[in-house]
């Protein structure tokens, strides 16, 4: 991973080869101790991160203090475990998932990349400090749940820089996962980011800001419009990112909320393999 220096006390571990299982993952530096936000897929990988989160504030002699999840997808909370003695905050339904047992076996279907990580002692961090409003985390952390990609993610905003860890909530060139997100409600709270103006951290994918927030929401309201055809999907910039596997997921998913049915669509038990 490539650490990013943002702005003060702000940084970024940054995948340089974006696609979905290589999470991104953000750290604060404040006044009472660090702020790790997300800690990628698996624990492999969390030590990696938490150890060069460890070399660059040596000096400072600070604590890994808070560790914020945008998502119970392990894509972000994974790598959880080497921050054991942090305090966890995400949103509620983040706090239910992750309190459920863990399903190695279809985190191995879904990202062979890491199967090997997904064994029978695979683990995840509990959540200790549930977030339904949006608060101040710290001095410089601003923690505001946004309904997206699942029914509450969270998103994490720095205003002395303007940087906003999107995690779950921003996929950049790299197609989100949405098996059990909500577009239209989605769209809205990019809306919402799109008026910070920020510098958005994905949770997957390259740095970006308005351009590529505007890509994000284009593609889920063509989800929605192709009317549970992922062949009808319109033509767009998303032709040229990665991970097109999961548009059938997504175009059923849409579809099905459009007729009143909150369900996980059939394409992601196959695309799981267990259909």
């Amino acid at each position: 991973m490539n650490l990013v220096e943002l702005g003060p006390g702000v940084y970024a571990l940054i995948d340089p080869e974006p696609r979905y299982g290589r999470s991104n993952i953000g750290l604060v530096v404040d006044t009472d101790g660090l702020t790790v936000f997300d800690t990628g897929a698996t624990p492999m990988i969390g030590l990696q991160a938490k150890t060069m989160i460890t070399e660059l504030t040596s000096e400072l002699d600070l604590p890994i203090k808070r560790v914020v999840l945008s998502s119970s997808r392990v894509v972000h909370s994974g790598g959880s475990t080497p921050f054991w003695a942090a305090a966890f905050y995400g949103s509620e339904p983040t706090s239910e998932q992750l309190d459920a047992p863990p399903n190695p076996d279809a985190f191995a279907r879904l990202l062979p990349e890491h199967a090997e990580a997904y064994g029978n002692e695979f683990a995840n961090r509990p959540i200790t400090h549930t977030i339904s409003e949006p608060a101040w985390l710290s001095d410089a952390c601003y923690a505001i749940p946004l309904r997206g990609e699942s029914a509450s993610n969270m998103i994490l905003y720095m205003e002395a820089t303007n940087v906003v860890f999107a995690g779950a909530l921003a996929s950049f060139r790299v197609t989100p996962l949405a098996f059990d997100g909500y577009p239209a409600d989605w769209v809205d709270s990019i809306r919402q980011l799109i008026e910070l103006n920020p510098t958005v951290i994905p949770g997957h994918g390259l740095p970006g800001g308005l351009a590529d927030l505007g890509d994000l929401a284009d593609y889920l309201e063509a989800c929605g419009e192709a009317e549970g055809d992922a062949s009808a999907l319109a033509a767009g910039p998303w032709d040229e990112w990665t991970d097109r596997r999961f548009d059938e997921v997504n175009v059923e998913r849409a579809a099905l909320l459009a007729a009143g049915r909150d369900n996980v669509p059939q394409s992601m038990f196959s695309l799981l393999g267990f259909a």
